[in-house]
């Protein structure tokens, strides 16, 4: 067996195709909504948080941007008055981007479009029990490599 053949070689190979033709098949459904891959990740998440918020250090942490990189995902969001941030009650350093009305809107417009590809490129192709297995399996492989990927989803947002 040639090195190149190496089936981890493959493992790695296969999971960056997929993930880059889901996106690409995702993407225009985001655009026609005026949002990109990372404003849609970073709403999507915030809408899942409790109380719709996070702290912008676990938001940074939840998309694998820099502390910079995500402000400035949340500066253009918040001029288009899809978030605001809100100052931490308990240290006054942080602060958190917490969903508005707006933003849960153009999220509602989007996901039926959205959830109709996920379907018709990814979670359609496999039976129940493939899907079950799959996610249990990247859940354990998303622990170890990015465990703070679920960093703040227990801490509510308290406004000041």
């Amino acid at each position: 067996m040639s090195p190149f053949d190496d089936p981890r070689l493959t493992a790695m190979g296969l999971l960056a195709e997929v993930m880059a033709g889901i996106t690409d098949k995702m993407s225009p459904a985001l655009a026609g909504a005026g949002l990109s891959d990372v404003d849609f990740e970073t709403l999507i998440r915030l809408a899942r948080s409790p109380e719709h918020g996070l702290r912008m250090s676990d938001l940074a942490a939840q998309t694998s941007l820099s502390t910079s990189g995500i402000t400035r995902v949340v500066d253009r969001l918040e001029r288009d008055n899809l978030v605001t941030r809100r100052a931490c009650h308990s240290d006054r350093r942080a602060s958190y981007a917490v969903l508005t009305d707006e933003g849960r809107q153009r999220l509602l417009g989007v996901l039926p479009r959205h959830l109709d590809d996920i379907e018709t490129w990814f979670t359609g192709l496999l039976t129940p029990e493939q899907l079950a297995d799959f996610l249990t399996t990247l859940r354990l492989i998303r622990d170890v490599v990015r465990p703070c990927a679920t960093a703040g989803v227990t801490e509510p947002v308290k406004a000041e």
